[in-house]
């Protein structure tokens, strides 16, 4: 029997209407989604593919609570992009971890650089920060020299696209959410024994990475969090970014802020 999560707990910043980030959560399962935004022009929006994608796979778990994951998450690709009229490489992309109680076990999956912390660890898909291209590891040197967000930090970001985009879904590469279906089978997977994982954690790098660099990363304590507690996490991180750090040069990133989700989950 699938059995039922204790506890559910989640936060969002900004809230999901505008946000690339999408938490849903069904009777055992919970899944977090980051939809990717992209300079190149797409037919949809990240949100609203990472809202499509999320919606049939959580409809795919009510369904079949204890059907494989990757299986699962195959379809939902499929099924999302016949709905948007999607093609592989025209496409906006999404992140997925998704953990599960079936019974006496927690099923993880996670695809793409969205996390899942569990009392045993932090796991995550590295594989797109390994292709270690230039253009990253030069948009970091530039913000911690202090350039800040100025346009040659953009066109950097939208060369890094393009290198990305060349490795996308295929073998040596990384492999993410988008129109192809093949790439669920690439996700992480793994199965706990729940007695030693009684809480999980999933988060949004935007949420992840800026914890991690200020140590507002006490995941036993955000575990047992409420909503308006891990709201008041997601505020901290983005007040840290706005003042502390504004122009990305102690804690080089992407952007001045990221989309920010997290669910903090109980099992039984």
């Amino acid at each position: 029997m699938p059995g039922e999560v204790a506890s559910v707990a989640t936060a969002q910043l900004p809230g999901s209407e505008n946000s690339d980030d999408k938490i849903f959560v069904t009777r055992n399962a919970v899944l977090v989604l980051d939809g990717a935004s992209a300079f190149i022009p797409v037919p949809v929006s990240a949100s609203r593919y990472a809202a499509t994608l999320g919606s049939r796979l959580s409809r795919s778990l009510e369904e079949a609570p204890e059907a494989d994951l990757s299986n699962l998450l195959a379809v939902a690709i499929e099924e999302a992009a016949a709905e948007l009229n999607l093609s592989a490489g025209e496409s906006p992309s999404s992140t997925v971890a998704i953990v599960r109680q079936r019974g006496d076990l927690v099923d993880t999956l996670v695809l793409g650089d969205s996390a899942i912390v569990l009392p045993s660890g932090i796991v995550t898909d590295g594989r797109i920060d390994a292709l270690n291209l230039g253009e990253r590891s030069r948009y970091q040197e530039r913000l911690a020299q202090g350039t800040g967000y100025d346009e040659d930090h953009t066109q950097l970001l939208r060369e890094l696209q393009n290198q990305q985009a060349k490795h996308r879904n295929q073998s040596g590469g990384y492999w993410i959410a988008e129109a192809d279906p093949a790439a669920a089978a690439h996700a992480l997977t793994a199965t706990h024994p729940v007695q030693s994982t009684p809480w999980a954690i999933l988060l949004t790098d935007g949420a992840l990475n800026t914890a991690r660099h200020t140590g507002l990363d006490n995941w036993p304590d955000l575990a047992a969090a409420g909503q308006s507690a891990l709201l008041a996490l997601l505020d901290r991180l983005h007040e840290w970014e706005e003042t502390d750090d504004p122009d990305g040069k102690l804690f080089p990133r992407s952007k001045r802020h990221d989309d920010k989700a997290i669910a903090a989950v109980r099992f039984r």
